[in-house]
């Protein structure tokens, strides 16, 4: 199962890493990444498979937003196929 993980925040040391860590941690592989960074502001898009996770995509979902807000981002993870059908034009 494909994921697609987005991050939005005022730019931070560590943030990329504080992402990979939760995965990798959880048996998530991460697939591909684009960040940028724009007047401090830290935008990232991230997919990544969970076909090895030991955790559900619901689990997944709550740490990712509660380690988000606890640095003050907005983590958002969603199946890919939704995040697809999201953002059809």
């Amino acid at each position: 199962m494909k994921i697609v993980i987005s991050v939005l925040g005022r730019d931070r040391v560590g943030i990329i890493a504080m992402v990979a860590t939760v995965l990798a941690e959880n048996g998530v592989n991460i697939l591909n990444l684009d960040q940028t960074i724009l007047d401090g502001f830290f935008n990232m898009i991230m997919t990544a498979d969970m076909s090895g996770a030991s955790i559900s995509l619901k689990e997944l979902q709550q740490i990712m937003k509660d380690k988000g807000e606890a640095i003050g981002l907005e983590i958002r993870v969603q199946h890919a196929d939704i995040f697809q059908v999201m953002h059809r034009v």
